[in-house]
């Protein structure tokens, strides 16, 4: 995916003054951050046929996150819209300000089957930009009209602001709520994951959620070699799952594909350089650690969350979040398009 009028340097030149508007809000919680309002032509977005995703449709209301996650997967699709995948995806973001409406005639249309509907599995649909913009009530609500069935993958607390959407869906489609917690350890969260919340107020979105009757898994991704995967930290975090309520918790150990590898491998250099050597021989066959150390960790997961009477997610349930990385492909959401001048 590229932005049209790209000419000269800076953002305005970048994105082009007939596409965009930038807007930038004096408040602590958004200082730093720039903001891209654009009107998307198309919100569903079809996953490739070739992606390990276990669903087909998603929509992404916001490109770029201000969780900040190190490690997040998604970095590089930054660089479709000739944006670098470290600071730029931390603090330019991409907000589609007319998804709502998009999303409502776009599940109207006579081709539209009520295909499930993944959200939060490229960006968080929660996080703070979604605080100004509140554009998850009006996608909720036109998915709860359409009794389409969704999920729900977050790090976000905001999630609960849309509680009885979610509960008013779920009442007339299938709705299934995911929250990643991959540790618990404190020290690691607020230097590896500095804007999200604390993973135990992330637990408490899911006690809540589940005293609501809306059932809710987690995904503990992504599970940190050397950092996050002793036996005492792996017992430590599905002891602190299972006490929050959920239905089940499924890891995910940590993958660096490009983007996401070299700010990951930076901020490792920065914080845990003893741990470099050890990461690159790890890693040293491509994204994903090796099939051993994958299977390791998800047997140690999985007798543990038997051991506190929860398990994985079940083979063969309605689609839910994902647990595999997106593919290496621009967004068609946007991709190809003429966006217009709000």
């Amino acid at each position: 995916m590229r932005w049209e009028h790209l000419s000269g340097d800076g953002p305005a030149a970048l994105f082009g003054t007939d596409a965009v508007t930038t807007r930038t809000f004096d408040t602590p919680e958004f200082r730093g951050i720039t903001f891209h309002e654009v009107r998307a032509r198309s919100i569903l977005n079809r996953v490739p046929g070739a992606s390990r995703m276990p669903f087909d449709w998603t929509v992404n209301p916001y490109r770029g996150c201000t969780h900040a996650c190190v490690y997040c997967f998604a970095r590089r699709t930054h660089r479709y819209l000739d944006l670098d995948s470290g600071r730029d995806f931390d603090s330019q973001i991409v907000v589609k300000t007319n998804a709502p409406e998009l999303l409502r005639r776009e599940l109207a249309a006579p081709r539209w089957r009520g295909e499930h509907v993944a959200m939060g599995t490229n960006v968080d649909c929660y996080q703070r930009a979604e605080g100004r913009y509140r554009l998850m009530p009006g996608i909720l609500t036109a998915l709860r009209d359409a009794a389409n069935p969704f999920s729900i993958l977050t790090k976000g607390t905001l999630i609960l602001r849309d509680l009885d959407l979610l509960r008013s869906a779920a009442a007339v489609t299938d709705v299934g709520v995911a929250v990643s917690v991959g540790f618990t350890d404190e020290e690691l969260w607020r230097t590896v994951e500095p804007g999200t919340p604390a993973p135990e107020r992330r637990l408490e979105v899911v006690r809540t959620l589940a005293g609501h009757g809306i059932g809710t898994s987690v995904l503990m991704a992504p599970v940190l070699p050397f950092l996050g995967d002793s036996p005492a930290k792996l017992r430590a975090t599905v002891r602190a799952v299972a006490a929050a309520g959920a239905t089940s918790v499924t890891p995910l150990t940590l993958h660096l594909r490009p983007g996401a590898r070299e700010w990951y491998m930076a901020w490792l250099a920065r914080h845990h350089p003893h741990l470099v050597r050890p990461y690159e021989a790890l890693y040293a066959d491509g994204a994903y650690a090796p099939r051993w150390y994958q299977r390791r960790i998800t047997g140690q997961v999985h007798e543990l969350a038997a051991e506190y009477g929860i398990g994985p997610s079940r083979p063969g349930a309605a689609r839910r979040p994902g647990t595999g990385p997106p593919e290496d492909e621009p967004d068609p959401d946007l991709g190809g398009v003429q966006l217009t001048l709000l």
